[in-house]
C-alpha cells in the first residue's frame, strides 16, 4: 500500500474503534456514492484526497497527507435535533484526532482540520440529506 492508503485505513481503524455519540461503522473508499434509500442510515466515509511534499533538508521530507472524512444521513430538513446530532458528530470526530497520532502510525500526527462549509445546503435542500465533510490533514516526516 502507499502512505496515503496506509492512512487512510488507520483512520478507518480509529473511527471505528471508538465510541462516539451515534453508532456508526467507518469504511474506506475512492468513490462514496450511494443511492438515496440508502442514505437513511448514517455513512462515514474515509476518503485520500491530497497529499504534499516539502523538502526539509537534503535528508528528509515533510507529507502532509489529507484525509476527508464525510458524514452522510438523510433528514428530514426541518428537524433541527436531528441536524444538531450529526453537527456534533462531526465536531466529536474532529476532536478525536486533533492534535494526536495514529495509534498504528505514531509517526503520523493530525496536524489540521478544515470544515468548510460545516454542511451542504444543497444536500439538505435538494436530497434532504446531511452532508459535511471533514478534511483532516495528517504530517510526517521521511
Amino acid at each position: 500500500m502507499s502512505l496515503m492508503t496506509d492512512i487512510a485505513a488507520a483512520v478507518v481503524a480509529e473511527l471505528n474503534g471508538e465510541t462516539f455519540s451515534m453508532p456508526f461503522t467507518a469504511v474506506r473508499y475512492y468513490l462514496p456514492v450511494f443511492e438515496l434509500p440508502e442514505m437513511k442510515d448514517l455513512h462515514v466515509s474515509v476518503v485520500p484526497s491530497a497529499i504534499k511534499t516539502e523538502l526539509i533538508d537534503r535528508q528528509a521530507s515533510t507529507y502532509d497527507c489529507k484525509i476527508d472524512i464525510a458524514v452522510q444521513k438523510r433528514v428530514d430538513p426541518d428537524d433541527v435535533a436531528a441536524i444538531d446530532d450529526l453537527m456534533g458528530l462531526v465536531e466529536e470526530i474532529a476532536a478525536f484526532f486533533h492534535g494526536r497520532p495514529l495509534e498504528s502510525m505514531p509517526e503520523v500526527t493530525a496536524v489540521a482540520t478544515e470544515n468548510e462549509p460545516v454542511y451542504a445546503p444543497d444536500h439538505l435542500d435538494r436530497l434532504r440529506q446531511f452532508t459535511s465533510v471533514l478534511t483532516i490533514t495528517f504530517r510526517t516526516i521521511a
